[in-house]
Order: C-alpha cells, then structure tokens, then sequence
C-alpha cells in the first residue's frame, strides 16, 4: 500500500506547475519589407516600376517568391524565438491585398495573424500595417496621425490589450532622405507622435506605449533626441520620454541597413516608461544580455559576394532582380513580466 502512496505522490508533483515555468514572452517587431507591390495597375498611385512591362519587371512569380521570402524571415524569427510575434509592425506595402496574401503564406499562416493597414496618401502608394495574433492582442481601435505638412505616409495607431495590460502600438514610416531632403519633415513627424502619445498617456493612465518604424534617421538623430524624446538609458527616463533601446547598439557598432560602407539604424523601436518599469509587461534584455534590442542577421539575410557582400540581400540593384529579401533587417524587442 506504502508503494502506491509513494507512487501516487510522484506523479502528483511531476504534474503541478513549476515555480520555475518560463513566464509568457511577447515578441514586438518591425520590419521594412521593401517595395511589397502588387502587379496590379493603380492609376491613384505611382507604381508604374512594378508592372510586368515595369523597371522591375515585375511578373506574378517574381511577387510571389517575394511574398515567400518576406514569409521566410518571419518564420525563422519565429523558430529563433520560440514562437511567432505577436505584433509586428510593416513598412512599404502597397495595399492591404499583399498582406493577406503574406499572412497566407504557408511559413506562417499557423500565426492566424490579422491586419491594420490604411491607405495614405503617400505619391509612391506604399503604406504602413500592423500585423497582429489575436490570441495575443485584443484590439480594441485603430486611427491615424497625417502629417500636414508634407505628402507622406500616415502613422497607424493601434490601441488593445496585449496579455491583458493595455498597449498602443505607433507605427510609422518617416520622411525619406532621397534627394538631399532636410531633417525638418522628420522632425516634425516625430514630434506629432510624440504629441499624440502624450495624449495617450493623458488619456489612459498608466498605457504603455509602443512607437516603432523606419525614421529615417539614426537614434542619435534630432528627431528622435528631440522631437521623440529618446533616451539612451531607462535611468534617465522623465514621465513622458521614451527609451530607445537601439541607440547604444548603433554606438556599439549594430546596424539594419547599410548606406555607402555605413550602418545605420533607422529602423526602431522605442518604449515609454511604463514599459520599462513595474510589476507588469516590461521590456527585456536580449542581445547578449546586454542590450534590450535584437536585430536580425542571419547569414541568408546577408549578400554573401559581389560588390555588396556583407549588406543586406535586397529584391533588386539596379534593376535586377535578385530574389533577396529586404534592403532593411526586421528589429524586434522582447515583453516579458
């Protein structure tokens, strides 16, 4: 009788939860995913470049090896991980039909992930998106912030519940640098969504707050330093700034795209305080528990010869198509409690 007490105890400890169980991870991305058009003709927009009879030649298979491609990253993000994002932020789609069809892709149509996306008024038609899990995220409503004062993509809003807590996600594509463009357009655009953050945070006490994009600009730049309130360290955070967790990377040397030998990380994401802090949702160390951004640069993202070996392997250089991915690498950071 002793024996099966005994035996019966066993399986009752082996059974209960441990003390040590991992807590549930949230995985919080960004990724330019460069030019992902469709080869459909808009006339509202300037999309002749990706027409079969286009620059690109831009046929049905060609778009759909990108589609796979784009897929592919975000599934190795995903088995790097552990699971798949629960949200992830998109530049350079052109409507929200390309992101049904990447949503379907096979690699990870299992992360049943659904979309915001909203067309603005950008001349060249590519817009922001928000992808996100809904067994993760509850959202609860969406809007825009338009910049007045330049033709521009608009800035998504996204307000839910991530775990339970309540989240704003900020997704933006700022103001290019093409043509000798002046910092003035972005930081503008930076200050209009700090402006709408701090209402935000008016608004819903204690929010936690998400801003990601391609800025167009370094962390150390104007429009992040100033305009976003960005700060190096959690240490130095007031109420209302923002921590930038990919600034010491860039100091460090880290970088998500290349420009002429040079890295650059325009693609960030920044938290305000309430994310760093308190006994709920914060965000995380991971690159070698050292600094609280990652980003990923897997061999296959990275042109291995020729005369770009080492940056990142793009779709097209100068016209040719190349079967690559992105001129940008996805960034993420990581909430945990």
């Amino acid at each position: 009788m002793r024996k099966y007490v005994l035996i019966l105890l066993f399986l009752t400890v082996i059974t209960l939860p441990s003390c040590g169980a991992k807590k549930q991870r949230y995985v919080v991305g960004f990724y330019n995913v460069e030019n992902l058009f469709d080869i459909v003709d808009n006339k509202d927009k300037n999309d002749e470049d990706f027409l079969p009879e286009g620059y690109y030649k831009w046929t049905e298979e060609k778009y759909w090896k990108k589609q796979h491609n784009i897929a592919r990253v975000i599934k190795a993000m995903a088995d790097a991980n552990g699971a798949f994002h629960s949200v992830l932020g998109i530049a350079e789609v052109e409507n929200k039909k390309v992101l049904e069809d990447l949503v379907a892709q096979p690699e990870i149509a299992k992360a049943r992930y659904e979309i915001v996306h909203s067309e603005s008024p950008d001349p060249r038609g590519i817009d922001v998106a928000f992808l996100y899990r809904p067994d993760h995220f509850k959202l609860l409503e969406t809007e825009t912030v338009h910049f007045k004062f330049v033709q521009s993509r608009d800035v998504l809003v996204i307000r839910g519940l991530l775990g339970g807590e309540m989240f704003a996600f900020m997704v933006a594509h700022l103001p290019s640098r093409i043509g000798g463009k002046g910092t003035d357009t972005r930081v503008w655009g930076a200050e209009a969504i700090y402006k709408k953050a701090v209402q935000l945070m008016k608004d819903y006490p204690g929010i936690k707050i998400v801003v990601m994009g391609d800025m167009n600009d370094d962390p150390v730049d104007e429009s992040m330093v100033k305009g976003l309130h960005g700060k190096e360290f959690i240490a130095d955070l007031g109420e209302d700034d923002f921590f930038s967790p990919f600034y010491s990377m860039l100091k460090a040397g880290y970088g998500s795209m290349e420009y002429k030998g040079t890295w650059q990380i325009f693609d960030q994401i920044l938290v305000n305080k309430a994310t760093t802090e308190g006994k709920g949702l914060k965000i995380q160390k991971i690159e070698d528990n050292k600094f609280y951004g990652k980003i990923f640069k897997p061999d296959f993202l990275i042109q291995q010869s020729g005369r770009y070996k080492g940056t990142p392997l793009r779709t097209f250089s100068s016209g040719e198509f190349l079967d690559g991915f992105s001129d940008h690498l996805p960034t993420y950071i990581i909430l945990n409690k």
